[in-house]
């Protein structure tokens, strides 16, 4: 089994090193206790996959394991979204992911809150490690988000001195990831029949990434406003083939 031992500074009395996942290991089977959690997820990749900010280097998962060894035992957390740019072999049916052995640290960690106060990570700092441990101590995440998709909250937290601080947003109520080269932050509209918040990407001018129905709305207003400009000019749209 390939092994890795770890290049970053550990905790003390903790040893970690980076393991394939054993064969025989069972995956925590943890149930989505909001429903909505799959379409925030998957919104989150279709803006960037439509925007063409997806490479097949990338990894994005929902729900995945991250997995590290720590003094001996093996330790798999499941962000509810992550973000690793790099990873050293493209497999299509990766079902776990061990940092440092397989590729980069992720960028980002992103949990939703579901009805269960508290039920999607643990801000505890000590051992054995909850969510907040693990991100922040063992793969040392830059970067962990925490969303409240009822009350439209954002946490936004960064690895700084090896601690997880929490940032304020910019005046558009946007942070910005330089490793992606993207803000994020807060909407709020309508969705495959959710209405209410949502995490958005916008690129460095500010523009917002779209979805698919979207994109599909504004390209065909934009083609209304070509063919009312060329009506104004007395020519036929009907007569250009390619309108």
């Amino acid at each position: 089994m390939a092994t890795l031992l770890s290049e970053t500074k550990s905790p003390p009395g903790i040893v970690i090193s980076w393991e394939a996942l054993p064969d025989d290991f069972q995956l925590e089977d943890e149930p989505v206790e909001n429903t909505g959690q799959p379409l925030l997820a998957g919104a989150l990749r279709e803006s960037l996959e439509i925007g063409g900010f997806i490479q097949p280097q990338m990894l994005i998962a929902s729900n995945f394991a991250l997995c590290a060894t720590i003094n001996g035992q093996f330790i798999a957390k499941a962000p509810d979204w992550v973000y690793v740019a790099s990873v050293k072999e493209v497999l299509p049916d990766r079902q776990s992911y061990t940092p440092n052995l397989e590729g980069e640290v992720p960028a980002i960690g992103i949990e939703f809150l579901s009805d269960k106060d508290g039920g999607e990570y643990s801000v505890k700092r000590t051992y054995p490690p909850g969510k907040w441990f693990f991100y922040e101590q063992i793969l040392q995440i830059p970067i962990y988000a925490i969303f409240d998709p009822d009350g439209g909250l954002l946490e936004y937290y960064q690895l700084e001195n090896g601690r997880y601080e929490l940032k304020q947003p910019d005046e558009n109520g946007r942070h910005w990831i330089e490793t992606m080269g993207l803000f994020l932050g807060t909407w709020q509209g309508t969705k495959e029949g959710r209405t209410g918040y949502w995490l958005r990407w916008w690129d460095k001018d500010g523009n917002l990434l779209l979805w698919a129905l979207e994109k599909i709305e504004q390209e065909r207003q934009e083609k209304e406003r070509l063919m009312a400009y060329l009506r104004s000019q007395g020519i036929d749209p009907n007569n250009l083939p390619n309108l």
